[in-house]
């Protein structure tokens, strides 16, 4: 089969599934190419309300597939910018996705894998899988963007060791940093991601598309959220719920 992103929607979730069976779900230069304009699509749909990045099999993402990029150039040569260029886009994209992100890691999260990992707002992990920022093995200046974002998950002494070493990092100390949230035993981790993404879904939308921005910085959009926040009937929604004892019905939504 060819290398492909698979995708679908249940109960309020996108998912998104990496696969590239022969080269550990390495992504190809379609594969980042395409990964905006779905990403872009998720966000319009009010339907979805949280989205779960994976990869297919027992390996999150080894990285990009450097020959395909090379092919892609159609002379044989890897074009000088073009990989890096092509993953921070994606990379970029899935940052801004509007919704609740979470990366469902097993086996490898290298290199590209990686990089799309640190963009998702959350990271659960099966026990034993393996992280690595290894732009230091091919002699690659790591983008700017996502050395920033890096370093503002793991901190920069940890967001050092990674791309000063290029050396790759187990489950344990991968939660220590922050670089994941959750480690999960073998066999629990789809469990888990079900079930916290219906609570993710089940929350105020409104809530958590302000909060992204101001966790990104974005303290400049407060006003804008607040005008939201006025006009939505959330709140008032919220707390008639609670004191009523029973689960809120949030109509604010992102897409439509």
């Amino acid at each position: 089969m060819e290398p492909h992103l698979k995708h679908s929607v249940m109960d309020g979730v996108a998912t998104v599934v990496i696969s590239n069976a022969a080269k550990r779900n390495a992504m190809t230069a379609r594969m980042w190419r395409t990964l905006p304009g779905l990403l872009e699509r998720f966000a319009d749909d009010p339907e979805v309300r949280a989205l779960v990045l994976t990869g297919a099999g027992d390996t999150f993402c080894a990285g990009a597939d450097i020959s395909s990029l090379r092919a892609d150039s159609g002379d044989g040569r890897l074009p000088d910018d073009a990989p890096q260029d092509l993953a921070v886009r994606a990379e970029d994209a899935l940052a801004a996705f509007p919704k609740p992100t979470l990366a469902a890691v097993r086996g490898y999260c290298v290199g590209g894998g990686c990089q799309l990992a640190a963009a998702c707002d959350l990271r659960f992990a099966e026990q034993g899988a393996s992280f690595g920022v290894t732009p230091a093995r091919l002699g690659i200046v790591y983008p700017a963007s996502s050395t920033r974002r890096l370093a503002a998950l793991v901190g920069p002494s940890a967001a050092k060791y990674l791309l000063f070493s290029a050396e790759l990092i187990d489950t344990e100390r991968a939660l220590r940093t922050g670089l994941v949230d959750e480690v999960l035993p073998a066999g629990q981790l789809d469990k888990r991601v079900a079930e916290f993404t219906r609570v993710l879904a089940s929350r105020s939308q409104l809530t958590q598309a302000a909060a992204k921005e101001f966790v990104a910085g974005r303290a400049d959009r407060a006003p804008h959220w607040a005008g939201q926040a006025r006009g939505s009937g959330d709140t008032a929604e919220g707390v008639a719920a609670f004191l009523e004892r029973r689960t809120p019905r949030f109509t604010w939504t992102t897409g439509g």
